[in-house]
């Protein structure tokens, strides 16, 4: 893959209603990517359920099925935030729990790489997430690497070794 094969759309502090929004209004009108890559929902955390979250994130998946129909789509897990658990997590994991039942292994693929942030007593660190939200240089090495196996997978490309 070229990086003139990838384009980003994401805007920062985007929740899921703001990209419905784009999505109606032109944002992927006259593209045909083979595959894209959805992660949305953290910012939605402080404002809505579980289940709101879910439900827009189910909407967005819906709406580039009908408008991209030979894309893939790889959904991430929405990434956890803040240094310790807190009861957004716990939002933030049922709209993943939820959201996860959008796969189904033809279109929708899902990968929750949380574990890649989260250490097993439930701190992140600050050298992957600065602000414990927004991923540091590292953070997005390592987030490129947890998810590049199925990116190549899902592009019909070969997979390639992890940056030394």
């Amino acid at each position: 893959m070229h990086f003139a094969d990838c384009l980003s759309l994401s805007i920062s502090g985007d929740r899921t209603e703001h990209v419905l929004w784009r999505l109606d209004h032109g944002n992927i009108d006259g593209i045909s990517p083979k595959l894209a890559i959805v992660m949305i929902g953290q910012n939605n955390g402080g404002h809505n359920t579980g289940e709101e979250i879910a439900e827009g994130v189910t909407a967005i998946v819906q709406k580039l099925r009908a408008k991209l129909p030979p894309t893939k789509i790889l959904l991430l897990g929405i990434f956890q935030r803040c240094e310790k658990p807190t009861p957004e997590r716990e939002v933030l994991a049922k709209a993943n729990e939820i959201s996860s039942r959008l796969a189904d292994a033809k279109h929708v693929f899902y990968m929750d790489i949380n574990d890649v942030f989260v250490r097993p007593d439930g701190t992140i660190s600050r050298s992957l997430m600065y602000d414990f939200e927004h991923p540091t240089p590292l953070g997005h090495r390592r987030w490129a690497e947890a998810i590049e196996p199925k990116v190549a997978e899902l592009m019909g490309d070969r997979s390639i070794p992890p940056m030394p």
